[in-house]
This record gives C-alpha cells, structure tokens and sequence, in this order.
C-alpha cells in the first residue's frame, strides 16, 4: 500500500470540496481549483476528510494512488494558506519593479523585461531585488517563478542572475594567469 496515498487529506474549516465522478473542485479563501483524476482511483470525502484508494495493485494504480492523494493535499492547502516563491536577484544594476500587474525587471540587456503574471497568481517587489511570486496553484507558483529565473539564470563565476532564495549557487574558479 503506499504510505502517502493511504493518508487521508484533512479539509480545514472554510474550504469546500465538490467530488463529481473523477472531477473535484476546491473552493478557499484563497481561490478555486478544479482538476480531473484517473477513472480508476476513486476519491471520497467522509467527514471532513477525503480518502483516496486504488482497485488492485497493478503498477498504474499503485503509480497514481500517491500521486492522486498529493495533487488533492497541494489543492486543499493552496486554496486555505497558499504558496509562495520568493527570488533574489544578484548584480549591479539588477532591480525588479511593479508596473501595474506587470513586473519590470532590469537584468543587464539594453532594454527592460516585463512579465504578465497568468490569471489566479500574483508578483510582489518587497524590495528592489527581491521577487515573490503567490498563488493557490502550487505547479503555476513554481513555473512562474522558473520562468522568471531563466530571464537570467545565475552564472557559475561570479553568481549573477536571478536565483531562488533557497538556492546555493557553487562558485566556480576563474583562469589563472600563466606562470613563468
């Protein structure tokens, strides 16, 4: 059996969950999320809790069992708290600024770079070199903020770029000059 699909997903106060056939829908303070599953795992909600289990244990099943039971746990938790990514920047003269809902970087190109957040996913500038990327959607929060460090990914000699705020960049040596 596996060990994280057999956990129940516990609904907080304030959430709602509508389990229609493979679809389920979660509605929060924090926003809606609908998503389809698999026609063989079968999703219920007892209580205050949603109980995902598999018909046999064919390999598939077994596969989409966990996988199932974490995608509904990422729903659930992003309507009620959330998710956030937060990226630094690194360089002289790289900065971030709001415009609007765009965001407005200064990342060492001869013109400035805009980025649209998608519906449902908000970017805060708390400070000129600092991002946060929000949202309920915990694989948008996580592609926005991917898609924004690949404008400048850090470079491994001097570490500048736009990284995560978690991340360690290892820092390469530079050439060495010739000794005579």
């Amino acid at each position: 059996m596996s060990r994280i699909g057999k956990l129940p997903v516990n609904v907080p106060a304030g959430v709602d969950v509508i389990i229609d056939g493979k679809h389920i829908k979660v509605k929060g303070p924090k926003g809606v999320l609908e998503r389809d599953f698999q026609k063989d795992i079968s999703v219920v909600l007892e209580d205050s809790q949603i109980v995902v289990t598999r018909p046999n244990d064919e390999k598939r099943n077994r596969a989409f069992h966990g996988l199932t039971r974490a995608l509904i746990q990422n729903m659930v938790t992003g309507v009620s708290a959330g998710y956030e990514r937060s990226l630094d920047m690194v360089g002289v003269g790289y900065r971030a600024q709001m415009q609007g809902a765009k965001l407005v970087l200064a990342i060492g190109y001869s013109h400035p770079v805009e980025v649209e957040p998608p519906e449902g996913l908000s970017i805060e500038v708390p400070a000129p070199t600092k991002i946060l990327v929000k949202g309920a959607d915990k694989q948008a929060v996580g592609q926005l903020a991917a898609d924004i460090r690949k404008l400048r990914a850090p470079e491994p000699y001097k570490g500048k770029g736009i990284r995560y705020s978690d991340e360690t960049v290892r820092i390469k040596a530079g050439k060495t000059g010739k000794k005579k």
